[in-house]
């Protein structure tokens, strides 16, 4: 057994040099733009060891994007005060202090309304360029004024793993993993995990044996032991779905560019579950202009109204499995990784 332990490390120390050997020539990473760490789990390809377990997820009436508020807080913002919700349906107009937090007096995010309750979970960079505040759902309806939502602590590094940060589900990242502008227009692939949210109360599992999550989601909804209904336990918060690599775009029969370059990143990164869909919806997370990026490139709103959009969205969800084996020592379920590695982060001058 240790000569085969020492053969399975050297096997993956082989592996893990080789992608990064592949990467070797590319320019530095935008720590903004494409953040965390080479081996974060938001950067991890999923590895030739992945044990692949059918995650039973089928067609969702509709499709979305769960907007994600990312900023980069400049010098010099003024602090000010933080509250926490009035409610989930009505946030501005909480009373509860949190604290002070650096904003732009014209950073404006409007208050949820009837039939529109959005995660809105946020991520804000420091002006010190590495430290990550995380908040969810974000509230600023008067420019100057104060602002609502609850802060998910500790702070994170721009820099280092970036697994925790705003989904409330979860305590996953808003900001890793999240698709960012021009991923989705760009002719180059996507290059890191994605995120989605699915319908909770169909597909996720919860028992004495299985709390609703699994590494590296920390929780899962407050009401889980109640709602989470699904019976496949290797699906819950934190799970990794990946395309298994037998599966091709072609046999999915996808239609659109958009669903293709989806299909790569789910095949090569894979997408963590990160937040409950609520009802019968399909969302992958993006940041805030990815949907209206989407709809002046292809001609399509990303909303579930172009059939041949929701048709193809809904081909690779019911294609998805769970990694049942990635794991904090063998992220994307270890072995070979499908893609490079990252390229190294631009460091911020001293």
């Amino acid at each position: 057994m240790r000569v085969l332990s020492a053969i399975c490390s050297a096997a993956l120390l082989t592996a893990l040099l080789t992608a990064t050997a592949l990467n070797a020539e590319e320019p530095a990473r935008d720590p903004w733009l494409w953040p965390f760490d080479s081996k974060s789990i938001w950067n991890m390809p999923i590895g030739s060891g992945a044990v692949y377990v059918p995650a039973g997820l089928g067609a969702a009436k509709t499709t979305n994007i769960d907007t994600e508020l990312l900023y980069r807080v400049p010098a010099g913002s003024p602090e000010r005060k933080f509250f926490a919700p009035k409610s989930w349906e009505t946030r501005a107009g909480g009373t509860k202090y949190m604290g002070n937090i650096p904003i732009p007096d014209d950073l404006i995010v409007p208050d949820a309304r009837k039939f529109f309750t959005p995660n809105n979970c946020a991520a804000f960079l420091m002006p010190d360029g590495k430290t990550l505040k995380h908040v969810a759902p974000l509230c600023r309806v008067e420019a100057g004024g104060p602002v609502f939502g609850y802060p998910f602590r500790p702070d994170t590094d721009l820099f280092g793993d970036g697994v925790y940060g705003s989904h409330g589900a979860s305590a996953l990242s808003a900001l890793g993993g999240s698709i960012r502008l021009g991923e989705l227009t760009a002719p180059g692939p996507i290059r890191h995990a994605l995120k989605v949210d699915i319908f909770c109360a169909r597909y996720c599992y919860f028992g004495d044996d299985r709390k609703g999550f699994r590494w590296p989601a920390t929780r899962a909804d407050s009401y889980a032991a109640k709602l989470y209904k699904g019976t496949n336990k290797a699906v819950v918060m934190g799970s990794l779905l990946a395309i298994p690599p037998t599966v091709t775009a072609e046999s999915l029969a996808l239609k659109t560019p958009l669903a293709r370059k989806l299909f790569e990143a789910l095949r090569d990164y894979g997408a963590y579950v990160v937040d409950d869909a609520a009802w019968d919806c399909h969302y992958f997370c993006a940041e805030d202009g990815v949907a209206a990026e989407v709809e002046k490139s292809y001609g399509f709103k990303f909303d579930g109204k172009s059939k041949e959009l929701l048709a193809d969205i809904n081909a690779l969800f019911k294609a998805l499995s769970v990694v049942d084996n990635n794991a904090a020592d063998a992220v994307g379920g270890g072995g070979t990784p499908r893609a490079p590695l990252a390229p190294p982060l631009v460091r911020p001058a001293k």
